[in-house]
């Protein structure tokens, strides 16, 4: 199963798919430049990512949910640029699927209140990357992939069992307080 993952944004949005497991098929981010004309942005979004959605052919479509709590200006911005990914997805017969930050992070370091440089550098390891994915969206972006794989294959818990924690190098320490 090749899965794509998003990091929603406007001005940047991270996408990264995995296959076969665990293993990188590729990554980037697509950048509109600000003050551009809305629909010129968004149509440069739909654009990109139905040319990645057709060179890498996935099954399903993992999106990190939308969370803000400070700027309604660039929710709604956001909210624009997730109403075209979903209408990409869509357009090509993709499942989708959400995932809170908190469900993303605690997928991949363990704790779900991880920082991002944690991610960041959790994700560059899992797939032997020498440093972690560059814009940071990208890295994000396959932390979703990654969230969603672990989610759908029934591997999370042999996950959390075999993945030292982020925070304290342990093996899969439960954390309840997340």
């Amino acid at each position: 199963m090749r899965i794509l993952g998003i990091d929603p944004g406007f001005g940047t949005l991270g996408w990264a798919v995995i296959g076969d497991g665990l293993k990188l098929v590729d990554c980037g981010a697509i950048v509109s430049a600000p003050g551009g004309e809305l629909s010129c942005r968004l149509l440069k979004i739909y654009r990109e990512l139905d040319e990645i959605i057709s060179k890498h052919s996935p099954s399903v479509l993992a999106m990190e949910r939308l969370y803000f709590a400070k700027n309604a200006t660039t929710a709604m911005d956001v909210g624009k640029c997730i109403g075209v990914v979903l209408l990409s997805a869509g357009m090509r017969g993709l499942l989708c699927a959400e995932y809170s930050p908190l469900q993303v992070k605690r997928a991949v370091t363990g704790h779900g209140k991880a920082t991002k440089r944690q991610v960041q550098i959790m994700v560059g390891g899992l797939y032997g990357m020498k440093k972690p994915p560059s814009p940071d969206d990208a890295a994000d972006a396959l932390a979703v992939a990654t969230c969603h794989y672990l989610a759908s294959s029934g591997a999370g818990a042999a996950f959390a069992k075999r993945t030292p924690d982020a925070r304290s190098g342990k093996q899969g320490s439960d954390d309840s307080a997340d």
